[in-house]
């Protein structure tokens, strides 16, 4: 339509949202769905934080908050990252947004010209290239192996930064792989960073919370302090804190980037919901002990799955570090015929026939830049993921 910008020709629609409209859609019309598509937490949000929320309704808290944050959410936000990351950052580096999505949206937004590129690895979350590709950047994808557990490569990334550089952006755990990388390997990838001081880091965190066994969280600041001065650390209280809905995403970075990415929320949305502000407040001050009870509760759906999906046929299905996802690889099943007599050409065609025969939705992987793969959110009960993951065994089994 003539009327329509031509920046939108440039990018598509999430796909976890259009598979998860279409499972909706599907139950609607009565068919029996299980989705394994939305990347939610099933648990709900804890009582004292819904409290502080109703506190804060009754108290009167319903003005325009400040833009950047109120007070309270801002220092707690720099106490969190002084206390759980070691990040020493005052309360004025921080910014408050709608979801994590505004933070990083309006980071690009406030740094990007045209031309200039960001490096994301791939498989990535669906909306980091469309987000530099709506604000003039180039996205440059780079491909990870299954045999590098989906992990950056120090060498790749060396191999992939130009002049034109802008931005690297590291999610770990990362939605949709669930890969998380060890001090480690964070420390060779910051190695790299810190011979090219033209490249910023924009470090997503989100999913810090979520990580199994004995794995221990660092962000890039942590590991190499030098980079403060060029990195953005995202976070937000929807994953951790059952808090999706609530829609408050924050980060953390130098007072100049801070300064741009408030101007410019100033003529957006302004500040955040400033009920679900104080309910963040509470969230992040408050007690934190149910963070493990659900972690140990995820690792156990995360080790079922990968059990399950490992005894399928074609199936070959990595087992990740941390956050609910897996990202099983569909390569043995590409070329084989389902029992609808439809051929498996791709890694849609095989979620497309697993959605219709079986009644399971899961996301294909090329929707996250790197395939033959599906990503399976185990955010939902042990009952629901071991019928769901019988279905893909019988689904499996029948193609030939």
């Amino acid at each position: 339509m003539a009327f329509l910008a031509d920046a939108l020709s440039r990018v598509k629609p999430s796909a976890t949202m259009v598979v998860t409209q279409k499972a909706r859609d599907l139950k609607n019309a009565g068919r029996d769905i299980i989705s394994l598509s939305v990347g939610e937490p099933d648990f709900d949000t804890p009582d004292n934080i819904k409290q502080a929320a109703i506190e804060a309704i009754k108290r009167g808290e319903t003005k325009y908050p400040p833009v950047l944050g109120i007070p309270p959410l801002r220092e707690a936000i720099a106490k969190k990252f002084q206390r759980e990351n070691g990040l020493d950052y005052k309360a004025s580096d921080v910014i408050v947004g709608t979801g994590g999505k505004q933070i990083l949206y309006n980071a690009f937004l406030v740094t990007m010209n045209k031309g200039d590129e960001v490096i994301i690895p791939a498989p990535f979350w669906v909306s980091y290239p469309d987000m530099v590709l709506l604000n003039g950047g180039e996205p440059v994808l780079i491909p990870t192996r299954i045999e590098d557990g989906y992990k950056l490569q120090p060498e790749d990334l060396e191999r992939a930064i130009t002049p034109r550089t802008k931005w690297l952006v590291l999610n770990s755990p990362s939605n949709p792989t669930g890969a998380a990388y060890t001090r480690d390997e964070l420390k060779a990838l910051t190695d790299v960073l810190v011979k090219h001081p033209h490249v910023w880091v924009l470090s997503d965190d989100m999913y810090e919370h979520l990580t199994y066994g004995d794995f221990a969280f660092t962000t890039p600041v942590q590991i190499e302090p030098s980079l403060k001065p060029r990195a953005l650390t995202m976070n937000g209280v929807s994953k951790a804190y059952a808090m999706t809905g609530w829609r408050i995403g924050y980060a953390a970075g130098p007072a100049e980037l801070i300064k741009a990415m408030d101007m410019v929320q100033g003529q957006q949305t302004s500040g955040a919901c400033t009920i679900s502000q104080w309910a963040s407040v509470e969230a992040l001050n408050g007690p934190q002990d149910f963070i493990p009870e659900r972690r140990k509760a995820f690792e156990e759906r995360r080790d079922l799955v990968v059990s399950m999906l490992n005894q399928a046929k074609y199936l070959q299905c990595p087992k990740p570090e941390g956050a609910f996802y897996v990202y099983p690889s569909v390569k043995d099943a590409i070329g084989k015929k389902a029992a609808s007599g439809r051929l498996i050409g791709t890694d849609e065609d095989f979620v497309s026939e697993l959605l219709e025969q079986e009644g399971v939705a899961a996301v294909h992987g090329t929707a996250f830049g790197q395939g033959p793969n599906f990503r399976v959110s185990y955010a939902t009960s042990l009952k629901t993921l071991e019928e769901a993951c019988k279905k893909i065994q019988k689904f499996t089994a029948e193609l030939r």
